[in-house]
């Protein structure tokens, strides 16, 4: 059993249906759109049989060219590993054999009803040049709602083929078969007329015409035998529908109705008791003919015995009229109040849809009941919609239905188990999307790599590797790549400027204590280290030498853009007087931030004061620690 396997990522299988000669049958549900299909895979052990590769591939040409509502039609074709399948549309109901079997005869308008629509379908392939013959109970398939669908097109044969395999002559159910798919002889569109034929004869009898021990003498009586009379079984048939019937099922494919529409129309006119002019000699074989004199003998006056005779004859004759008058009329009196009682249940029985996408199964299964509909459910995984709320439903909200006909909803499971989906190579909004879509977080880090800027080198967890719901999922994307100077020696305003020339960042100032005082005011240390990679705008933090004074602090200074270099001026204000800290010369062009330290022999917070060619830009207090 294939249970809960997913073809082309999109097709869950979720029940076994049946299996055929060369293939398994599955309801299916489509992800994508929470609909119930029909799988049809066929069996692994014909994958090298060319004789059944042809019939399934056949049945994928023929269901490709049709699309009629009468027909199971196809949506999707296509290969999963070893597996070859079909994609059908889900019929959820009761073959028409299983109808026969529980029923046994099926009313006479009702089988009409049935062998019109088979007919129906029949038509519009014959018209896309492809004949079935196949036509069984078994293929035709009956919904809740009494619409008809003809399956299995897997023996079918394209009528513009130039070449017919061996086995394609003598092909389908013996009991079913034409008396040329019995002899082996080329089938035309006429077989399916004589298939249905049988079809509505078993409707109407609850058995099929031939019968025998062996499917050869089965074949034999569809060649040789006429049928039993279809009224030994039921005499309630109309000669007329009788006469439909009979000439489908003649042996010469001439003497058949030669289209499905015209036999369709045939039925129709029966059934409201209109004969084709070649069924009079059948309904006369069944009516007795009144008594007849002997033309030889010449004519004479009637004797009184025989005049009293005649009178008794005319009277039962009268009898007989006034009877079938009262009987005709009982008739219309009947079916008028049966009209009567089904326009009734037509107005009482119907029933609405409710809309129940978006309920909990609890909400939509109180409104399905108070509708009078019954609830049938399949189930989805979902990864946005909580599990036990309506994600589909068929038919649609407001759609017309009749008390007792089914509801068939669509009901989320929740998220599947989720795994890291791969994410190397694509830019970091591409990556953010597709976590989101996910229901996943992105935690950022950068690196140093030759690859575009800000596409995604490295991901944690792996791709396809378990996670949750919610989970946050560590990206590195790359930086790009720069070389860190060496800024050891540099005034402070000299690595400054060597930062900024190397496509870095500024970042924290320390304090070291300086050995000699040509270190004073001079980069000591440096993080990164030089001649490290780091990624584009990294920051680096910058070790300054002081000496004498045990506290430091810093001013950050906003320089504002200037076409040529000014003289820059930091002070501290020490016990009243101001101190100098910094003096050096502005860098022409865009504004910029620099920081600049501070120190003191006093801790705590202590005024900073900042000066531009002589005028004060910025003051702010410092805490020296």
């Amino acid at each position: 059993m294939m249970k809960g396997m997913v073809f082309a990522e999109r097709y869950r299988l979720i029940d076994f249906i049946g299996q055929g000669g060369m293939s398994l049958v599955y309801r299916a549900v489509d992800i994508r759109t929470g609909h119930s299909v029909a799988i049809k895979i066929l069996k692994s052990e014909y994958n090298r049989d060319k004789e059944f590769l042809e019939r399934f591939q056949r049945e994928a040409q023929a269901a490709s060219l049709m699309s009629h509502h009468n027909i199971v039609n196809l949506l999707d074709v296509g290969v999963e590993g070893e597996f070859r399948y079909l994609v059908l549309e889900y019929v959820s109901g009761s073959t028409l054999k299983e109808i026969i079997q529980e029923r046994g005869q099926i009313n006479v308008n009702t089988a009409v009803q049935i062998a019109v629509r088979i007919l129906s379908a029949l038509q519009h392939a014959h018209d896309n040049g492809i004949i079935h013959r196949d036509i069984k109970p078994q293929n035709v398939l009956v919904n809740a709602e009494g619409h008809i669908k003809v399956a299995d097109f897997g023996i079918a044969r394209m009528t513009n083929a130039f070449t017919i395999s061996k086995g394609d002559t003598v092909v389908g159910s013996v009991h079913y078969s034409s008396p040329e798919q019995a002899t082996g002889s080329v089938v035309e569109a006429t077989s399916d007329i004589y298939s249905t034929g049988v079809v509505l004869y078993e409707m109407l009898t609850g058995r099929v015409p031939f019968v025998g021990d062996t499917p050869v003498s089965v074949a034999m009586q569809h060649i040789n035998s006429a049928p039993p009379p279809l009224t030994d079984f039921n005499p309630m048939v109309p000669p007329a529908v009788v006469s439909v019937v009979m000439k489908a099922l003649e042996k010469s494919p001439k003497r058949r109705y030669q289209n499905a529409r015209e036999m369709a129309d045939a039925l129709l006119k029966a059934r409201e008791g209109k004969e084709e002019p070649s069924s009079a000699t059948l309904v006369a074989e069944r009516v007795p003919s009144a008594p007849q004199t002997r033309s030889s003998q010449p004519t004479r006056k009637t004797p009184s015995g025989q005049t009293g005779r005649l009178t008794a004859l005319q009277k039962r004759r009268r009898r007989t009229t006034t009877a079938l008058t009262f009987v005709t009329g009982f008739a219309v009196f009947v079916a008028l109040v049966l009209g009567v009682v089904s326009i009734y249940q037509n107005v009482t029985g119907s029933a609405t849809a409710p809309d129940l996408v978006g309920l909990s199964v609890e909400e939509a299964q109180l409104l399905v009941h108070k509708a009078g509909l019954k609830w049938q459910q399949t189930t989805v995984n979902h990864d946005k919609i909580p599990a036990g709320t309506v994600i589909a439903q068929t038919p649609e909200a407001e759609a017309d239905m009749r008390k007792g006909d089914s509801v068939v909803v669509t009901v989320s499971l929740g998220p599947t188990r989720l795994v890291t989906p791969d994410l190397m190579g694509l830019t970091r909004a591409e990556a953010a999307a597709r976590l989101k879509d996910k229901g996943l977080n992105m935690v950022v880090l950068k690196s140093p790599s030759a690859e575009p800027l800000d596409t995604v080198i490295a991901q944690n967890p792996l791709k396809d590797e378990p996670c949750v719901l919610g989970q946050d999922i560590e990206v590195t994307i790359s930086g790009g790549s720069t070389l860190v100077p060496d800024l050891t020696g540099q005034t402070y305003e000299a690595a400054l400027q060597l930062i900024q020339e190397n496509n870095l960042t500024a970042g924290k100032v320390e304090y070291g204590d300086a050995q000699t005082d040509d270190k004073i005011g001079t980069v000591l240390a440096q993080v990164p280290a030089a001649g490290t990679m780091a990624v584009l705008d990294a920051q680096v933090t910058l070790t300054i030498g002081a000496k004498g004074k045990a506290y430091h602090g810093e001013m950050n200074v906003a320089i504002p853009t200037g076409s040529q270099s000014v003289p820059l001026r930091v002070t501290l204000e020490e016990n009243g007087q101001e101190v100098e800290q910094y003096s050096g010369m502005t860098t022409a062009g865009n504004a910029y931030a620099i920081i600049i330290p501070v120190s003191s022999s006093l801790s705590g917070p202590l005024v900073c004061r900042a000066y531009l060619n002589g005028e004060l830009i910025a003051q702010q207090e410092v805490d020296l620690q």
